[in-house]
């Protein structure tokens, strides 16, 4: 069973350092402190322990160094930063673990780009050595990129002419849709294992700019100088402008030099299960589904900031979302064979409704806006989880506002229709696209694209939706009776759990991403896709395939068909 929990001091392969306004994360992998056996983490390479400890890091900046401006990323091995994902550990994966530990790894990485986008955190890689494979592509998510030019070291994304297989992590969509490289040169760097040393690389626009050894940290540290200076500036400003705006003296904005800490879930392992105080994961394996319920809010919610400071970690939207994020973490990885999850929802509606308004009214307040951009990310996580999703509404449910999202998020939905019986949906101001898809949508939005008027129409409306107006404004799949409804739910577990998991990920893939295109949807649409199919041809981890001959004196040999 994997683990995804982890604090720095359980880390074994990264240091981070906090010194004012500049945090640093050092890779030091240790080449022994794997996963699973049968390989070692040499030259900075990684497994998926190494990733949870980077993907806990960025989100432990977030919420409890809100001060840092600025992130370096190097390395303490000399000349090396990165060689990427363990080849040795991909060739004796199984496929599933193959294709969601690339799918994690791009997470962390996409973190790393929305805590920069929307938190003003500036990346920045230091590269002290070679950077190849996810090496590279753990570079490319940062905002800029330096090499030390030490007549060594190169920047690589190798996997197409070594290994028989793509970058894993958006390393191509990264090159051409962020980096802006040119096709033709992407196509002559993705195809060159050497990679590329400073002076080209820079010149492509693979890298920001290149140091000599003599002269590297020093630069680093003069970067990062100027970007602290201009976001501290930034930040001064805007203290004193919310310092005017209350009325008050800065006290109210200092909190802005202090974060929360992130305490380590309470979860109960059962056999068939994982408890945790908001969230119920209930495992039926014979039948291949699982039952996941989340409880909404117990009482009346904190109203002020201080009060939300004052809970922490332990309120609401962030303990419910983070245990949440560990169940889904848990299903994809340590239970394959489930194919289905049904989501259902308890508690009271008005008391979700609370918190949204809370949301909503503080949303510039730094610790309710980390909030609700990781209850975002969680969100993201289940629309991009290999596994069906039926949202069960019921008597006692509480899909409203925030939670409505998992609803709209379901790749099916069933509502008791009960006259005798109060089940009820609500709409909230964070449906109007706090919580967005990574086509750059909101669910709703997503949901009625043919008819936009039917979004703003169901988010206009204050009351709640019984079942059968939810069905009108077209909400859910469907609301039967309560004479039909046992039997209409035992029916279409037992008829999703019959079908081909393979034909699912690629069908339900191709419909929930519907709208515009984004680099996520590209990165992740083409990491299903084609990492799927790669990962199960000959070229690749046939026994004469380029994965599984890597590292071996036998030469891979290629069936040279197009397909």
């Amino acid at each position: 069973m994997i683990n995804f929990q982890t604090s720095p001091d359980q880390y074994k392969h990264w240091k981070l350092s906090i010194a004012g306004a500049v945090a640093t994360l050092t890779m030091d992998v240790q080449e022994d402190v794997t996963l699973a056996e049968g390989y070692k983490l040499k030259l900075n390479s990684y497994d998926l322990g190494v990733d949870i400890e980077l993907a806990d890091a960025i989100q432990r900046l977030r919420f409890e160094q809100p001060q840092v401006k600025a992130v370096v990323l190097t390395s303490l091995k000399p000349r090396i930063f990165c060689a990427g994902a363990n080849i040795y550990m991909l060739g004796t994966s199984s496929h599933a673990f193959k294709v969601n530990f690339c799918k994690f790894t791009n997470e962390t990485r996409c973190a790393i780009e929305d805590d920069s986008r929307h938190s003003g955190r500036r990346y920045i890689a230091a590269l002290n050595g070679t950077a190849s494979g996810g090496g590279y592509e753990l570079a490319i998510a940062c905002d800029e990129i330096y090499l030390v030019d030490d007549g060594n070291s190169a920047i690589s994304l190798p996997e197409v002419p070594l290994l028989g297989v793509l970058p894993g992590t958006g390393g191509l969509t990264r090159l051409v849709d962020k980096r802006k490289v040119r096709r033709d040169r992407a196509d002559v760097f993705s195809t060159l294992a050497e990679g590329l040393k400073g002076k080209r690389a820079k010149e492509w626009g693979l890298i920001d700019d290149y140091f000599p050894t003599s002269k590297f940290q020093e630069s680093i540290d003069s970067r990062v100088g100027e970007v602290v200076d201009v976001k501290q500036t930034v930040s001064l400003r805007d203290d004193a402008e919310a310092s005017d705006l209350k009325g008050s003296d800065t006290s109210q904005t200092n909190s802005l030099r202090y974060g929360i800490k992130l305490n380590p879930l309470q979860v109960e392992v059962k056999p068939a299960g994982r408890q945790y105080k908001y969230v119920n994961l209930i495992l039926n394996r014979e039948q291949r589904y699982a039952d996941v319920t989340v409880s909404g809010p117990e009482v009346a919610p904190q109203k002020t900031v201080a009060e939300i400071e004052l809970a922490g970690d332990s309120y609401w939207p962030l303990q419910a979302y983070r245990e949440l994020d560990d169940a889904l973490l848990h299903l994809r990885l340590n239970e394959p064979e489930i194919g289905l999850v049904c989501l259902r929802t308890h508690g009271e509606i008005s008391n979700v409704i609370a918190i949204d308004e809370t949301l909503a009214a503080n949303r510039d307040h730094w610790l309710v806006r980390e909030i609700v951009l990781n209850m975002a990310r969680v969100l993201r996580r289940l629309d991009l989880t290999a596994k069906s999703f039926f949202s069960i509404v019921e008597p006692g449910s509480c899909f409203a506002g925030n939670l409505l999202e998992l609803m709209l998020a379901s790749d099916r939905s069933y509502m008791l229709n009960n006259p005798d019986e109060l089940v009820e949906i609500m709409t909230s101001e964070l449906n109007a696209g706090a919580l967005p898809m990574s086509n750059g949508l909101s669910r709703l939005q997503s949901r009625f694209l043919a008819e936009p008027e039917k979004a703003a129409a169901v988010l206009a409306r204050t009351e709640p939706f019984d079942a059968a107006e939810a069905d009108a404004a077209g909400l859910i799949t469907f609301a039967p009776d309560d004479l039909d409804w046992e039997d209409e739910i035992r029916v279409a577990i037992e008829e999703r759990t019959s079908l081909s998991p393979d034909a699912l990920t690629g069908m339900e893939a191709s419909l929930r991403f519907a709208g515009p295109e984004t680099m996520d949807t590209k990165i992740y649409g083409r990491l299903t896709a084609w990492q799927n199919w790669i990962f199960q041809r000959p070229n690749a981890v046939g026994p004469e395939g380029a994965l599984t001959n890597y590292g071996k004196p036998t030469q891979a040999h290629f069936d040279f068909k197009r397909t």
